[in-house]
């Protein structure tokens, strides 16, 4: 087992609303023949504000991939240090109890990864070990989790530090203009997490058990055309209806270790739209309530991939968490279609499981 801790969560400081986007799908495509049904499947996400990591003017326009990416690296590099110093601080752990950074992203490119940028500018050891994951979409934030609670499993008291950097606004691609792709320039957001799983001590989710299902022969719904102007999203229109497929997986992952994911007492899921959290909530039994966290990081933020269920999480946090030992889920739904989905019981502050071990413990040492 281990402490999935409070995840820090920052913003871009441009910001879109739901009247600007409807206004600006009216202009750029006025002669569209299916304006009406965009601005109306737009309407319905819910979505009342996004924020962009540049300005609506600047996004709009393509300089191409070589200059998009790099503005990628440049906007990471600049903002990722700091939610990174405050995840460590909510956990209460320093760079040098890391062990193993996990960086997620699926909106721009750099080799090396991240981590080995953030290992040698922020004091983390050389010897942290170092994940990146690129091409799980949505899913990968579950996914971050979920590896991060193995490599806890394997070493028990090594901690994981969790980074999501999604820069969606980056892969505006002005020439798609299908209707799904004018529903995608209308639903997703930029934003930053990070959180740190501790295999000893902390407070928050402890992850008891985890899980992956892969919905066979739907490896064309959510994609990526890789293109020489960069990433260009694809969409299936059948997308909204994968709760009939996922949540039996849920329910089908919880059944063996005697729980009943219906009747759990938090829920953190991605909010890849709102006919997602509609159809769990039918085929789970549940009042839409029991999902107000994700609905609300949809509403003021987008769908902001892999940075979803940690955005959620800390509306739980900020909401002051759950009652000790309560249950509850965590799961990330992506291009596969894949669910990454995760089961834990909330540990309170100072009820003393695992001596609360802070910063300041001796290093793990791993074999090579």
């Amino acid at each position: 087992m281990a402490t999935l801790c409070r995840p820090a969560i920052a913003v871009p400081e441009y910001v879109i609303t739901r009247e600007q986007t409807l206004e600006l799908a009216r202009t750029l495509h006025a002669d569209h023949p299916q304006l009406e049904l965009a601005l109306r499947l737009i309407g319905n996400t819910g979505v009342q504000t996004r924020h962009l990591v540049q300005p609506i003017e600047d996004t709009l326009k393509h300089p191409g991939f070589t200059v998009r990416n790099a503005r990628y690296e440049r906007e990471a590099k600049a903002r990722v240090p700091d939610v990174v110093r405050r995840a460590l601080e909510n956990a209460e752990v320093s760079a040098q109890d890391i062990d193993m950074i996990v960086y997620v992203s699926c909106t721009g490119f750099m080799m090396p990864s991240m981590t080995a940028w953030l290992i040698n500018t922020m004091d983390f050891k050389a010897e942290t070990r170092q994940l990146p994951i690129a091409q799980l979409g949505c899913a990968a934030g579950g996914a971050a989790i979920n590896r991060a609670h193995d490599f806890c499993t394997a070493y028990p008291t090594a901690n994981v530090l969790i980074v999501a950097c999604e820069f969606c606004s980056l892969l505006y691609q002005p020439t798609d203009l299908g209707v799904g792709n004018l529903l995608s320039n209308g639903l997703f957001g930029d934003a930053l997490a990070a959180a740190v799983v501790r295999g000893a001590g902390g407070h928050g989710v402890r992850i008891e058990r985890n899980g992956s299902h892969l919905v066979p022969d739907t490896e064309e719904w959510i994609s990526y055309g890789v293109r020489d102007t960069g990433f260009h999203f694809i969409l299936d229109k059948r997308v909204p209806g994968t709760m009939a497929m996922l949540a039996p997986a849920m329910r089908d992952m919880a059944r063996p270790y005697d729980w009943d994911v219906s009747e759990l007492d938090f829920y953190i899921v991605h909010a890849g739209g709102p006919r997602i959290l509609d159809d769990l909530g039918r085929y789970l039994g549940l009042p839409q309530e029991r999902f107000r966290y994700s609905r609300a990081t949809l509403t003021e933020r987008g769908n902001i991939a892999s940075a979803v269920i940690f955005d959620a999480l800390d509306r739980l946090f900020e909401d002051g968490g759950a009652d000790d030992s309560a249950r509850g889920v965590i799961a990330g739904f992506g291009p596969g279609i894949t669910a990454e989905i995760a089961l834990g019981t909330w540990t309170a502050p100072g009820n003393g499981r695992d001596g609360d071990r802070v910063a300041g413990r001796e290093s793990v040492t791993l074999p090579a």
